[in-house]
């Protein structure tokens, strides 16, 4: 036996040799360029520094007495039933139509998605001006409404969440839509040949796949519904007690207390806050 026929004998002389490392200016812990390290600074800045003035400006000794008032909690719980309200609304109606987007195919199915997400681009005063144009007293709508069963929609409390859901059923409808897009269908067909209807496979089958997105289409919703201004005071009013809700009453306070204004505002971003840190495990972790 040679020794090339020996177990573990070297087959000739090694030829490997260490792979380099590459370093490249690309990486995720390389330094940034200046170009586009610059203005990234300033978009830092620019968005950073009016949150940041807000909390400095703040009357913080005076803060516990603004907030206990009268007006400002009739508006805090106005805004709180109304956004939830909306929300409950956007989910029943909002969840079945990203469901039509997303599983059915039929034509014109393009165009109603535009027009599904018309509201997220349409300035708020023409969402509202066109509320009144369709449910107000002389409405499309809102006249038969009113004639058949005497039952009128603007300046009323339900006029702030139908306001509210115009403006936020489009975000719950492209968060579910989106979900259902990446769920696999085959769970689904699954379900169909064991003899399920198509609506008892979305009902135990889909809805526990697209929960998660669900929650966060939910949690974008009732954040906009919250922050929302334009369409409410338009269609609605501003009526305390009835109509006026955390965004109304920080517009009115602003022409009379400023204080006031401010201390609002910073509730409305304790929330904000607190709508990013529950949705943090959705779009804020890192890749």
């Amino acid at each position: 036996m040679t020794s090339l026929d020996k177990p573990g004998a070297a087959a000739g002389p090694r030829t490997d040799r260490p792979r380099r490392r590459r370093v490249g200016t690309g990486g995720r812990h390389g330094v940034p360029p200046v170009p586009l390290l610059l203005p990234a600074l300033v978009a830092l800045v620019f968005l950073l520094l009016p949150l940041l003035a807000l909390i400095v400006r703040a009357p913080w000794r005076s803060l516990p007495d603004q907030l206990s008032s009268t007006e400002v909690w009739q508006a805090l719980q106005l805004s709180l039933v109304s956004a939830t309200a909306a929300t409950a609304v956007s989910l029943v109606l909002g969840v079945p139509l990203a469901w039509l987007l997303a599983r059915t195919d039929f034509p014109g199915r393009r165009f109603l998605r535009a027009l599904v997400t018309l509201p997220l681009v349409l300035p708020p005063v023409v969402g509202g001006v066109a509320l009144l144009l369709a449910l107000g007293r002389n409405g499309v709508v809102g006249k038969w409404l009113d004639a058949w069963f005497g039952i009128t929609l603007p300046f009323t409390t339900t006029g702030v969440v139908i306001a509210e859901a115009f403006v936020a059923m489009p975000f719950l409808v492209i968060s579910v839509e989106g979900t259902l897009r990446a769920a696999d269908p085959r769970f689904e067909e699954a379900a169909a040949t064991l003899g399920a209807s198509r609506f008892t496979a979305f009902r135990r089958v889909t809805l526990p796949l697209i929960a998660p997105g669900i929650a966060a289409g939910s949690v974008l919703a009732w954040a906009r519904a919250l922050g929302e201004f334009g369409a409410t005071i338009t269609f609605a009013g501003n009526f305390p007690g009835r109509t006026q809700t955390m965004p109304l009453a920080v517009y009115l306070a602003l022409q009379n207390d400023p204080d006031a204004a401010i201390s609002l505002s910073l509730v409305l971003l304790a929330v904000s806050i607190a709508v990013l840190a529950g949705l943090r495990d959705r779009w804020m972790t890192g890749a």
